[in-house]
């Protein structure tokens, strides 16, 4: 397993237990760009360099904040490391929420929340299962990647996952005000025709949501660019399709697309197989009166 990537506490009033979380997701993408010269084709080296010294060592860098115009105060690392901040060790559960309370917009990356050792298992098992049975979110505060983040815990939706599930958020004023951008949305009636049939397209590919169904087709047509140059073949190119100049009414297309999404008619029942007089494998197939060469005719 891993190293994790934060281990302290979590708390919920006089209860306490040792957890570690590791992220839940890991980049996937397996190509990498380096910046070469385009006359040289060399690669470029990035160098961290002042107007006084020239290169600098890393080990000679400090942060610095500007509290006014070309003034900088410095602060060295050990000095935010030994800030005093209690979430750097302790999520401390202040509220928990139901979990359709919170909208998608606030969630940012998820991590798995383990128990630290089998000695905080008991505590942790109790808690994991009375989120689950209560569909409660905990809300509290973590303190990693030089900032402290709003986090969210709660049991994952597969019930037979032992561990729990912690989501770093975004606060409020992270978020834009949506009337900014939705305000000037021009205000229309909703024909009932149209929703209906909207409504029915919806429902004609409303499906189980399978992850693994979603592939990332950019990174492949990427690496399908690459592999061509590499063997100096032909690169495939994006054609953009033909604009259409006939503008077609909404009410049309939304019929148009009903049409084209309209679930296969229902198949036959299986011909019923019976003993044929002379059949070598003994069964043969009984035609039904509404075939033609032993398919179903196709429905109008």
């Amino acid at each position: 397993m891993p190293r994790p990537y934060w281990s302290g506490q979590i708390q919920i009033s006089l209860v306490s237990f040792g957890i570690k979380l590791f992220p839940a997701t890991e980049a996937k993408s397996e190509i990498r760009f380096h910046q070469l010269s385009r006359k040289s084709g060399e690669r470029i080296k990035h160098q961290k360099v002042s107007d006084d010294e020239g290169p600098v060592e890393n080990s000679d860098i400090v942060k610095g904040y500007e509290y006014r115009k070309g003034e900088y105060v410095t602060v060295e690392p050990d000095e935010i490391e030994h800030l005093r901040i209690p979430s750097r060790h302790t999520l401390e559960m202040t509220q928990f929420v139901d979990v359709d309370e919170l909208d998608p917009e606030f969630f940012e990356k998820p991590y798995f929340v383990v128990p630290e050792n089998d000695v905080q298992a008991e505590a942790f098992a109790v808690v994991r299962k009375a989120l689950e049975t209560t569909k409660k979110v905990g809300l509290g505060k973590i303190a990693f990647g030089g900032r402290e983040h709003l986090v969210a815990v709660s049991a994952p939706a597969d019930e037979k996952l032992a561990g729990m599930m912690a989501y770093t958020m975004r606060y409020a004023e992270e978020l834009r005000d949506p009337a900014a951008y939705f305000g000037e949305i021009k205000k229309v009636a909703v024909d009932e025709d149209q929703l209906s049939l909207a409504k029915e397209l919806i429902k004609r590919k409303a499906a189980k949501f399978v992850p693994e169904k979603f592939k990332d087709e950019y990174e492949a047509a990427l690496r399908e660019m690459i592999e061509a140059k590499v063997k100096h073949a032909p690169i495939p190119r994006d054609e953009p399709e033909p604009r259409s100049a006939k503008v077609i009414n909404l009410m049309d297309a939304l019929r148009k697309s009903v049409r084209g999404d309209a679930p296969p008619a229902p198949k036959k029942k299986a011909y019923a197989k019976v003993p044929a007089a002379g059949s070598k494998k003994g069964i043969t197939l009984v035609k039904s009166a509404n075939t033609k060469a032993g398919k179903p005719r196709k429905s109008a």
